[in-house]
């Protein structure tokens, strides 16, 4: 056996003390303090992409809105938990309190490869702000695509004691983008406040007559598992706004038996977490339709199955927007809406009310561009 050289030997002994002295800085860096400082805007974005196989699409082809919305928060929560972990001595993990209005541009099939490119754009004492673009590729052809914009809040929790929220590190942005962030976060705010108190229970249909709400309306049942969970034996965002899609995919195509896609999602209001082993039923109906798209109320209920009082509870609320496609991908008509009783008539003027006025904003930015 060959014995090996000198400086080979001395050779081998400096990398194990380099690789020595690397695993010490890893294992025994110290805890950092809370600085007062302001962290620069240059490290605010992450970018997420992944390629979309067949198990993310429908029988059509098309990826499911679930899947975009998932990815979504995924990527979100990533720069949010890194950025709330940047100068503070407790370590977090960023959980998700809403979505803003949500909007699919344009469809996602299988093959292609999304990039979600995430960006904190205000912070607030415990609070960010997160907008999330998705930018679908061909990667045949090279053609790229927007496919969908989101704005997301979160909140910093602490890795000890999941109910403590944590303070965000400021972030330092010129007077007219902290003004304008101001004004989202005093409105998003104001919002979720309107629906902490909401406790209606989705009653079962009985019989119902056919283009009715309670012909097309469904219900999920889904045990929470470890797969679904943060660190903290939370289920993520991601995870429960992909069930709601689910559900509201099937509200839309029991009512009009055609291939139905996500164009929208209005707010998601988060109001309790669900923990690991909760059963949560997902429950979607229809509240309006115009001649082309349909307006679809979606809640979540928890209850846990090893508390000894077996108590249900509404975890998170949403409204989603489906349309009909022909067989050309186009939109069309969608069959109206029966109404029956006066709470399913005073769903139907709300949604009706929120209709008008996003089409309004829509033009009016649309104006605003030109």
């Amino acid at each position: 056996m060959q014995k090996a050289s000198k400086s080979h030997v001395s050779g081998l002994e400096k990398d194990k003390a380099r690789e020595g002295q690397v695993w010490k800085m890893r294992c025994f860096r110290p805890p950092r303090k809370f600085l007062l400082c302001e962290v620069e805007t240059g490290n605010l974005k992450h970018d997420l992409c992944r390629l979309m196989r067949p198990d993310d699409a429908n029988i059509v082809g098309n990826v499911h809105g679930g899947n975009i919305l998932k990815m979504i928060e995924e990527a979100g929560c990533i720069i949010s938990t890194r950025h709330c972990n940047t100068q503070n001595e407790d370590r977090c993990v960023a959980v998700l309190v809403r979505v803003e209005k949500t909007e699919f541009l344009s469809p996602l099939f299988i093959g292609e490869v999304a990039h979600a490119t995430a960006e904190i754009t205000y912070t607030s004492q415990h609070s960010l702000e997160v907008q999330v673009k998705v930018i679908g590729e061909n990667i045949l052809t090279g053609a790229k695509k927007l496919v969908n914009r989101a704005v997301l809040w979160y909140v910093p929790c602490s890795l000890q004691n999941v109910d403590k929220i944590m303070e965000v590190p400021p972030i330092k942005f010129d007077a007219e983008q902290e003004a304008e962030g101001r004004k989202r976060y005093e409105a998003q705010k104001t919002a979720r406040l309107k629906t902490n108190d909401l406790v209606e229970v989705v009653p079962p249909p009985s019989k119902p007559e056919k283009h009715t709400v309670g012909f097309s309306q469904s219900s999920l049942i889904h045990l929470v598992g470890p797969s679904d969970c943060t660190l903290h034996d939370f289920v993520h965002g991601g995870v429960t706004m992909k069930l709601m899609d689910e559900v509201a995919g099937i509200v839309a195509a029991r009512h009009c038996n055609t291939n139905i896609v996500t164009a929208s999602v209005d707010a998601i209001n988060f109001h309790r977490k669900i923990k690991k082993g909760c059963v949560v039923t997902v429950t979607g109906r229809l509240t309006f339709i115009s001649s082309k798209s349909m307006e679809i109320e979606v809640v979540v209920d928890a209850c846990s199955l090893v508390d000894a009082e077996k108590v249900s509870y509404r975890a998170v609320s949403a409204f989603f927007i489906f349309i009909s496609l022909d067989k050309f991908g186009k939109a069309q008509s969608v069959p109206p809406l029966k109404v029956n009783g006066e709470e399913e008539q005073r769903r139907y003027d709300e949604g009706q009310a929120r209709y008008v006025m996003n089409k309004a904003k829509r033009l009016s930015e649309k104006e605003a561009k030109q």
